[in-house]
């Protein structure tokens, strides 16, 4: 899908009262995002936000179900887990998105590992991770994160990655670079690889 500016190829009535919406255009039978003027700088922004949102809130659910006996499955493998709070923070996250959002599509790991078919097409795209690091919460280690990706027309436009034991939130934008509780990241100006250590 393209992006279309306000009046481009339209034949809808009152184009400019349209926020946000898919139409198929007459002239050229193409669909196309149509969004006003204020969302036209950047109209995914406010996607990001509601994703950030979204992925505290799961965080939520995912420290509650440390507390609590944690129910484990097998996928491909033995060492491919899965648990009963993987499925439900991957129903509440998008159950939220499609109400929110009932025209965009959805990939999660859950719902792929159970047979649903992974089909990435122009359409804005939610890709969801719920627990990214199963194994980690199995074990309740601190390592787990709820991890949320948005492509359009088959490109990422953000990343979320909520590293929920440890309050972390790394978002990274298109364009605009990649966050930690919103302190810019920077990588080092060193370039020989010997000399190069991350902190975790």
């Amino acid at each position: 899908m393209a992006e279309l500016e306000l009046g481009q190829h339209c034949g809808v009535p009152d184009c400019r009262q349209l926020d946000f919406l898919p139409f198929i255009c007459d002239g050229c039978s193409g669909v196309f995002w149509l969004f006003t003027s204020e969302k036209m700088a950047d109209p995914w922004q406010e996607c990001m936000d509601y994703a950030v949102g979204l992925a505290r809130k799961a965080g939520e659910i995912i420290r509650g179900a440390l507390k609590e006996e944690i129910s484990i499955m097998t996928k491909s493998s033995p060492v491919d887990l899965v648990t009963e709070t993987d499925q439900k923070v991957e129903n509440f996250i998008i159950s939220l998105i499609k109400e929110k959002y009932p025209s965009h599509s959805f990939i999660g790991e859950e719902s792929v590992a159970a047979g649903e078919r992974s089909i990435l097409t122009d359409n804005p795209t939610w890709i969801i991770d719920p627990i990214d690091g199963t194994t980690n919460f199995v074990h309740r280690f601190p390592f787990v994160a709820v991890s949320i990706g948005f492509v359009v027309n088959k490109k990422m436009e953000f990343g979320i990655v909520y590293s929920c034991i440890e309050d972390k939130m790394y978002t990274a934008r298109k364009g605009k670079g990649a966050f930690c509780n919103g302190q810019k990241l920077q990588v080092s100006g060193q370039e020989g690889l010997e000399l190069l250590v991350q902190q975790l």
